[in-house]
């Protein structure tokens, strides 16, 4: 019998039409091919910004990415991630797998009808100082702040909001290179509804930006500089929703005020020293390179700094923001560390052309690397939500000496979990058995302590800065404050 022989048949190609015209985003997640891991593998049509909200979904359900590949060429985005859950597991909830699926692929949809749907009406008025944004949706006001940190700031600026009587909903706050970003949202205290009045919103403006422009009566700290003093009209971008929305709006905020630019010269023992954190995180500086790959027209940046969830984010985030587009990217997590490449090209389509834009790119991605980094320790504190709680919580870490270098304070229905990250005011380390005394001194307050630095060694001589710290904040937060309960 005479053998018939066929021309082969690329099973691909009965794709390809559903390639061509749709749909434009598969998604799948597979729980087989690795051991230790769940891999997600997404194609679809490439948009601009769609690799950052693919991270970004990744991130908002507390995924952690191992390893990824990224290609985006011809106009077809491919894109794979290695992940696990906050425990280190593969995703074996069918619940989360479908949620994924559906949250990419909703991602996608909302880019590519976002040029043809009209934003909401919001009534926003914008310094560098402070934006105000009343949002109905949320059902609160949105106030965001950005100038010249210094000890003691965060309080006062909580302490302006509980005059101006307003509920404190959430507000987030980061601290980098004598630099302040902050994000709250608020109420009106009489009728827990969004401020909408203009007179009352530009008295809110005027009394915060006044707090953020003071100065401190020695001659230390820097003067804050007039760009951040004009008064201008601006849109509100990203500011709202998920964790993650308000986690990209403090890295515009921080970009917007230079935090990638080192602080002025100043004597690291000085009282006065703003807390930003100095460039040195636990003895391991980022270390970052761009090169040129001239055959293609890309620039090659290459990223190597200490591991820590929520890294892929920050420096999509700030590539994203920076106006370039991402074409081809892989990055894995071992022994510790990170490592990430990202081949790009501006939006106009060019690649980086002068040493001063490459200098400036590589001081940008170490300043969002380093800006979510704290060093110190991290005190948890829950309660019955109420007016001005937190301003006489942060008053007594102030009078205390600590200062608050980042802050995540939530309310969850009649209860605010407090989350803030605490540094001796003079620079010196705080010594962990010293805080440990302290929750034992709290009694039934019971707050959730963690250091986010390498402990002392045996052999150095640990310092006590505030040797009646833990009586002092018993004594003054439990007459503030004794509806605190336990975290769980």
């Amino acid at each position: 019998m005479q053998k018939v022989c066929w021309p082969y048949f690329d099973p691909d190609f009965e794709n390809l039409r559903e390639r061509i015209y749709g749909p434009t985003c598969r998604v799948s997640i597979d729980n087989e091919s690795m051991e230790d891991c769940t891999v997600i593998k997404v194609d679809s049509v490439n948009k601009q910004g769609l690799l950052l909200e693919m991270v970004q979904v990744l991130t908002d359900m507390n995924l952690s990415i191992s390893k990824s590949y990224i290609s985006s060429d011809g106009g077809w985005n491919m894109d794979v991630f290695h992940v696990k859950d906050e425990h280190g597991n593969k995703i074996r909830d069918q619940r989360v797998i479908d949620y994924i699926q559906q949250a990419i692929d909703t991602t996608r949809e909302t880019l590519s009808s976002s040029s043809l749907s009209s934003p909401k009406a919001k009534a926003k008025v914008y310094t560098n100082s402070t934006l105000l944004s009343s949002d109905h949706y949320n059902e609160h006001t949105a106030i965001e702040m950005t100038g010249t940190d210094r000890p003691g700031l965060f309080s006062e600026i909580s302490a302006a909001l509980a005059d101006l009587h307003c509920n404190i909903i959430k507000v987030h706050a980061w601290s980098h290179n004598t630099r302040l970003a902050c994000v709250a949202y608020v109420s009106d205290q009489r009728t827990d509804t969004p401020i909408e009045d203009r007179s009352r919103l530009a008295t809110i403006e005027d009394h915060l930006t006044m707090v953020l422009r003071a100065q401190p009566t020695t001659g230390s700290q820097r003067a804050t500089p007039p760009n951040q003093q004009e008064v201008k009209a601006s849109d509100l971008q990203g500011g709202e929703g998920t964790m993650t929305n308000v986690e990209r709006r403090l890295h515009q905020l921080m970009l917007s005020v230079r935090d990638f630019d080192e602080p002025a010269s100043e004597s690291s023992s000085s009282p006065m020293m703003p807390m930003g954190l100095g460039p040195d995180r636990n003895g391991q500086n980022p270390r970052i390179s761009i090169e040129e790959w001239n055959e293609k027209g890309y620039s090659a940046v290459n990223i190597k700094c200490k591991d820590r969830r929520r890294l892929m984010f920050d420096t999509v985030c700030t590539l994203t923001d920076m106006q370039y587009v991402i074409f081809h990217a892989s990055a894995c997590a071992r022994a510790g560390y990170a490592y990430q490449e990202y081949f790009i090209r501006h939006i106009d389509g060019s690649a980086l052309s002068t040493e001063g834009e490459k200098e400036r790119v590589m001081k940008c991605l170490e300043a969002a690397i380093e800006r979510r980094v704290c060093e110190g320790f991290r005190l948890e504190l829950c309660a019955n939500n109420r007016i001005g709680l937190l301003s006489d919580i942060t008053r007594v870490l102030r009078e205390n000496g600590l200062a608050v270098v980042r802050a995540d304070v939530e309310t969850q229905g009649e209860k605010a979990v407090n989350a803030f990250y605490l540094k001796d005011i003079s620079g010196n380390e705080v010594d962990m058995e010293f805080v440990e005394r302290i929750k034992r001194e709290m009694g039934p307050i019971m707050l959730a302590v963690k250091d986010e630095t390498r402990r002392q060694s045996s052999s150095e001589k640990p310092t006590m800065p505030f040797p009646s710290l833990g009586g002092f904040l018993k004594s003054r937060i439990e007459r503030l404050s004794h509806n605190f309960v336990t975290i769980k």
